[in-house]
């Protein structure tokens, strides 16, 4: 049966080809359907069941975009979604993951020159034929042709945020197989990284047919790509491939040591194990000492480790190494010498900074983000709607009166949290806009009134290494910003965005007494995870805020909690992990 995120995949295509037809409103519709179809908490194909009625009571899903849904639900197909792919035979994921083409410009090239697919779109662009198309040019083109590349490469990777819930997902339906022992993610989604190639899943059990045959019985499979008496790997309804290994369970933790990686971190540890006459493979760990030839069997050698991973860490005298580390970055060196990280957690964060709401490009209302961000357990939330300025979604920031005006509905959410019994500290703010040259959108004065300033880059994206630094580097040396947002403005898989001279915007931060935001969104973790440890060793403080635009997307901060692990962060490297009281401290 199809997932949410399937289901909302296949409204967003829908949004896509209506919005590359020049139809109005209904794309708007379309998208914030699918983005609380995809966050909603039950299964939707489960209220499809109970009818069209049950699936228009999500929020944002009116009667129209519910019928559709209950009819792919119980046939496999959308007639509408399926005629407009007649009409526009294109791969709309692939183009449109190319900077600067969207629905539109995919639907334009395809009317004038038959575009339909990547190879196609460089096709042309070598050819000389896109500068023809009225309304593009030879600088179109060539930023087309330059993006092609960039494209392809992140079509052929998942964002985390996709890959995780979807290896969640897979290894609890795993724990429910009577076979199986334990059952844990392994590969890059263990490790955290911000786009993963296939969903590793391990399995310990001493029946692995049994459990590779459930496993492909698995509802989230839509294709079986191959399978045998301990392997197996699927396909799901969105593309991804799920992998399976089963394992003997005395065998389990140097497996799960082993396939988690990464490849250069288990080559590390095994010269650190031959060294002391051990062999290290994802069978155990082995005392070779007295075997005249180590390499003749993998299970060579006195077994001394393997059961569990902290046991083959053991082995070699070491601490066990959080997933998030194992990168062959000074990890294995920091372990042997007593100076791990200590990581900071998911549970620590307090509150949140960066949330939009319906007066910019948010879907929710300020009450209902305060009320959202109560629930989920914060103590302190700042809303931070967009001021004008170039880069803007849809030109929707505010203008500075618009922010004052606000001030009156943030009190009105006060009033609500007061009456439903939460007592959540609620900021206001703003992320206003860092120009080409490092100036800032928002008026100083109306800076100065506000709890919280986001300054973050949101056009020019494409400037040169040394004009980027000095820009987000006075952006951070203005007196009145608190949290530089999202440094280098890329989107994953999306557009590569800026890059800085980390060194310089870390010490720059340090000085100043700026925070560095690890967004959380998914599709941004920006800083990313190299540029968190040139941060925090840097001294600077980082602020992992969710640019949250409904109540859900609050769930997202584990994303930037994790990103900073991989960046070697604290719990006192991070702002948001502080109470209010130290929050409003480093605020003023």
């Amino acid at each position: 049966m199809p997932t949410n995120d399937e289901l909302a995949t296949l409204l967003e295509e829908m949004a896509d080809l209506l919005d590359a037809e020049d139809v109005e409103y209904k794309p708007t519709a379309y998208r914030r359907a699918a983005e609380n179809v995809r966050e909603h908490a039950e299964p939707v194909e489960e209220l499809a069941a109970e009818g069209e009625d049950a699936v228009a009571e999500i929020d944002r899903v009116g009667d129209a975009i519910a019928a559709k849904l209950v009819e792919y639900v119980e046939t496999g197909e959308i007639e509408e979604l399926e005629e407009l792919r007649e009409e526009l035979p294109v791969d709309m994921a692939a183009l449109t993951s190319v900077e600067g083409v969207g629905p539109k410009t995919v639907g334009t090239l395809y009317e004038a020159l038959g575009i339909t697919d990547l190879d196609e779109l460089e096709a042309a662009a070598r050819n000389g034929e896109i500068r023809e198309v009225k309304g593009f040019g030879p600088k179109t083109e060539q930023n087309i042709l330059g993006g092609i590349d960039f494209a392809r490469q992140a079509h052929q990777r998942t964002l985390l945020g996709k890959g995780r819930p979807l290896g969640e997902a897979a290894r609890e339906f795993l724990v429910g197989i009577e076979a199986v022992e334990e059952a844990e993610l392994a590969g890059s989604n263990r490790r955290w990284k911000e786009t993963i190639g296939d969903v590793d899943v391990l399995a310990a059990s001493t029946d692995g047919e049994a459990v590779v045959d459930a496993f492909l019985d698995w509802e989230n499979s839509t294709e079986t790509i191959e399978s045998g008496p301990t392997k197996a790997s699927l396909r799901t309804g969105d593309g991804v491939r799920v992998d399976l290994r089963v394992v003997d369970p005395s065998e389990f933790g140097a497996a799960l040591q082993y396939f988690t990686g990464s490849r250069d971190h288990n080559i590390h540890l095994r010269n650190v194990a031959i060294d002391r006459d051990l062999k290290l493979n994802e069978y155990g760990c082995f005392d070779v000492s007295g075997v005249d030839d180590p390499d003749g069997s993998q299970r060579v050698g006195d077994r001394v480790a393997g059961e569990t991973e902290e046991g083959m860490y053991g082995a070699l005298d070491l601490p066990p190494i959080p997933p998030e580390l194992r990168e062959n970055t000074g990890e294995i060196e920091a372990a042997r010498d007593g100076a791990l990280p200590d990581l900071v957690a998911e549970d620590e964060i307090r509150g949140d900074l960066h949330a939009h709401t319906d007066w910019s490009d948010g879907d929710a209302t300020v009450e209902e983000m305060a009320l959202g961000a109560a629930e989920f357990g914060h103590d302190y939330l700042a809303i931070t709607d967009h001021a004008e300025g170039p880069g803007v979604f849809g030109n929707m920031g505010l203008a500075p009166e618009e922010i004052r005006e606000q001030a009156d509905a943030i009190d009105g959410a006060r009033d609500a949290l007061a009456e439903a019994g939460h007592d959540l500290e609620l900021l206001h703010g703003v992320e206003t806009n860092v120009d080409a040259d490092g100036g800032l959108s928002t008026p100083d004065d109306l800076l100065a009134e506000l709890d919280v300033v986001i300054a973050s880059p949101h056009a020019a994206l494409d400037q040169d290494r040394g004009p980027a630094t000095d820009r987000l580097v006075a952006a951070i040396e203005h007196p009145r910003t608190d949290v530089l947002g999202h440094p280098t403005g890329r989107m994953i898989n999306e557009r590569a965005g800026l890059s800085p001279e980390f060194d310089r915007l870390a010490e720059a931060a340090a000085e100043n007494g700026t925070a560095l935001e690890i967004n959380a969104n998914p599709q941004r973790l920006d800083l990313r995870d190299s540029a968190v440890r040139v941060a925090v060793e840097a001294g600077a403080v980082v602020a992992i805020g969710t640019d949250a635009h409904r109540p859900g997307a609050f769930a997202e901060s584990r994303y930037g909690v994790h990103t900073a692990r991989r960046g070697w962060a604290e719990t006192d490297d991070v702002l948001t992990t502080r109470d209010v009281d130290g929050v409003r401290a480093f605020l003023d």
